[in-house]
């Protein structure tokens, strides 16, 4: 499997999901200067690619330990594998870095990718168990704050 990319998803697509995926955030909010990206391909199953949302690192995360859907990019980001959600060919896009023109957030996005590519195996093998325990019905305080994958890929399917 290639490299995990950073992608953004078209507004379009999370817009139509958020009703049906309440822990999934809109791409950009209101006076945000950069949209939302995301992780991706996290995971390849059912002909289907998963995408997981990147956040920014708050001040609460230092607290906070890293399970098995929250995944910390050091100082830089998290990664909420519960949130992860399919999206359909054509509706995501490669970000490509080196385009970036704020050097700032480029650097930022520099840091977070050499870091994610360094364990994008746990990542994969992290979701790839997440969405197992979500798919055979485990009820848990972990599977509870998961997406519901199997209605987001119906979704999915329908989307065009």
């Amino acid at each position: 499997m290639d490299n995990i990319k950073f992608y953004e998803v078209s507004e379009d697509y999370v817009d139509y999901l958020i009703p049906y995926a309440p822990h999934l955030f809109h791409n950009k909010k209101q006076g945000q200067q950069n949209s939302r990206k995301y992780i991706g391909v996290v995971l390849h199953i059912n002909n289907m690619n998963y995408f997981a949302p990147l956040s920014s690192f708050k001040s609460k995360h230092y607290k906070m330990n890293e399970t098995l859907d929250f995944i910390k990019i050091k100082n830089y980001a998290v990664i909420n594998l519960n949130n992860m959600f399919p999206v359909p060919d054509g509706y995501y896009f490669y970000v490509d870095i080196s385009k970036e023109h704020n050097q700032k957030y480029k650097s930022l996005l520099l840091a977070e990718y050499r870091y994610i590519k360094s364990i994008q195996n746990k990542i994969r093998k992290n979701a790839l168990t997440l969405y197992n325990l979500k798919m055979k019905g485990e009820k848990s305080n972990l599977t509870n704050r998961c997406n519901d994958f199997l209605l987001l890929e119906e979704l999915c399917k329908k989307y065009k």
